[in-house]
This record gives C-alpha cells, structure tokens and sequence, in this order.
C-alpha cells in the first residue's frame, strides 16, 4: 500500500463558508462555517498526514475555525493577509475567487513552511480582544475630536462632544475590565510588573504586549524583531543599494514599543546615549529611533524570560 502524501491545506474563510484546498494533492472542497462544517474538516483530516494548516486572519472570522482545528490535533498557522497577497503577486496569481484563494493559501503552506503555532488560552484570548477593542475605541475618538476641532456648525459640535465623551466612558470600561483580567493571573500581574520596571513602559504598553506578544521570552531576538516587523529588510534593487527598511509584523505592537522607545529617550533613560551614539555616526533619527526599539525588545524578552526587573544598560 502506498504512503499518502505529506499534506499542507490551504483554508479560505468567509462569513458562511470555508473553501479548503490540499497540496501536494491538488483536492478542492467546502464546507459551512459551522459546528457541523468543523466536523467534518476533522474527520476529512483524521486519518490523513497533516503537515500544516494555514488561514488568513480575516478580522474574527478564523476565530472559530482555527480554535476546532487546533481542539482536533491539527498544526496550525494564522498568518497576515498581506503575506499571502504578496505571495500570489510574485507567482502571478491575479485572479481572485475562494477556490483560487485556497489554493494560494496551501501553495504558500506548502512552499514557505511558516511555523506552526498553538492558539492562546481562551484567558488571553478574551484579554486580547479587550485590549484591541481598547485601541479601536482611542482611535475612534482621535478621530471625533478631529472633526468637532474642524467642525463650525453649533450644534454639529455638541453632538460630537456627546460621542466623544461616551467613548471615554467606554474606554474607562475597558481599562477597568482589563486591569481586573491581570489582577485575576498571577503570572499576568507578575509579567506586568517586570514589564513596566522599564523606563518608558506603561499600562498601554505593558498590556497590549501581553494580549498581542504572548511569545516574549520564549525565542530568540531575530525572530521577534521580524514578528514584530523591525528587523530591517533588504530591498536592493538596480544601482539601489544598501537601503533598508522595515515592514509586516504585528503593527500593534510596533505602535507601543514606538511611542516606549520615544519616551524612554525623551526622560534620558539609559537608552539615550546609545541613541545619541548612533545620531553622532550619522544614522538618520529615525534609523536610531528604531534601532532603540529592537533593543528594547530584546531587553523586554530577556526580562520576562528570567524573571528580572529592568536593570540600567550598561553599554
């Protein structure tokens, strides 16, 4: 009898259905996005070698699906939308249905290999979803706030005066449900506290990393500046060389550590001097500014993994 095939799966997940793609196998089917859908995917994949399943994060939608794949056994990987789109742009793939769309999705599962990675806890799944909903709610009331600042209109003003102030009560909420969610881990309230040892790092900061950054101080400080997306990326093209930019990741979390990497040189913490070594060679600020937030990062991954409050660098 022979051996079947290693396979890798491609998922394209819509608000009513799931079209699913297998390589090397080249199978295309779909089931509903439902109990009985999640089914029967485990039992489609059950007696076969699953090597990978990658889905795209489509704003909530995967949620569910990823949470029935992984309770079955099954390797997994959410991965950025904007890697896959990527992907299919470099193989010429412009047609766009959910049958081609999984198909692209296992090709690139199958020809990138990313690594497979088990889903949070349900604990920091719901902290996560406070913490974003908590960054959608700011961003909504930058937004109100610069309209009643461009408004003229009375009346206009006060109704935007009315939501702003809502939203600020929803905010409040939020921060309340959050800080009680960290109160109720222990190991949340001690990671929180080493967290914010660091000159620069407060509540915002301290808490969209444990919701968006459950990997801190588990790997290695290359790959978290490319999961974060501040590892800079070669782009060297014609007589352009040397050129480096950075790109991807998880934007949430390079926000924080941005506003962190800021402040921390504006108080004269001990990451000023090596920023300002770097602006005396002549790396632009932005480069510099940059450059302190990988070494953040890593002074951040090196706290949490042994359990050691911020210490003042020494180089």
């Amino acid at each position: 009898m022979d051996k079947q095939p290693t396979l890798f799966v491609g998922i394209d997940v819509s608000k009513d259905r799931l079209d699913v793609h297998l390589r090397p196998a080249d199978e295309d089917f779909h089931v509903p996005r439902d109990v009985k859908g999640f089914e029967a995917l485990a039992r489609r994949f059950g007696n076969r070698p699953v090597a990978l399943v990658v889905l795209e994060a489509t704003g909530g939608f995967e949620a569910s699906v990823a949470a029935a794949l992984a309770a079955a056994g099954l390797p997994l990987c959410i991965v950025n939308p904007r890697q896959i789109r990527d992907f299919a742009r470099a193989m010429g793939r412009l047609a766009k249905t959910d049958t081609l769309d999984a198909e692209v999705i296992a090709l690139f599962a199958e020809r990138m290999r990313p690594p497979a990675r088990p889903l949070p806890e349900p604990e920091r799944r719901h902290f996560a979803e406070l913490v974003s909903r908590r960054r959608q709610i700011l961003g909504m009331i930058n937004m109100e706030t610069n309209r009643r600042d461009h408004a003229v209109d009375g009346q206009l003003i006060r109704r935007l005066s009315r939501h702003i102030a809502f939203l600020e009560r929803e905010m409040s909420e939020l921060d309340r449900d959050i800080g009680q969610a960290i109160k109720a881990s222990p190991v949340w309230c001690e990671i929180e506290t080493l967290l914010k040892s660091v000159p620069g790092l407060g509540d915002v900061t301290a808490r969209t990393l444990l919701a968006q950054l459950p990997e801190l101080g588990t790997i290695g400080r290359h790959q978290f500046a490319a999961l974060v997306g501040i590892a800079p990326i070669n782009r060297d093209s014609g007589l352009m060389r040397g050129r480096r930019s950075i790109a991807g990741g998880r934007t949430s979390v390079r926000g924080v550590l941005y506003m962190a990497a800021l402040t921390a040189i504006r108080r004269g913490s001990s990451f000023r001097p090596f920023y300002e070594r770097l602006t005396q060679r002549g790396r632009p600020r932005k480069v510099a500014l940059v450059a302190v937030m990988r070494k953040l990062l890593v002074t951040l991954n090196a706290i949490v993994r042994d359990r050691t409050p911020w210490r003042p660098l020494t180089t």
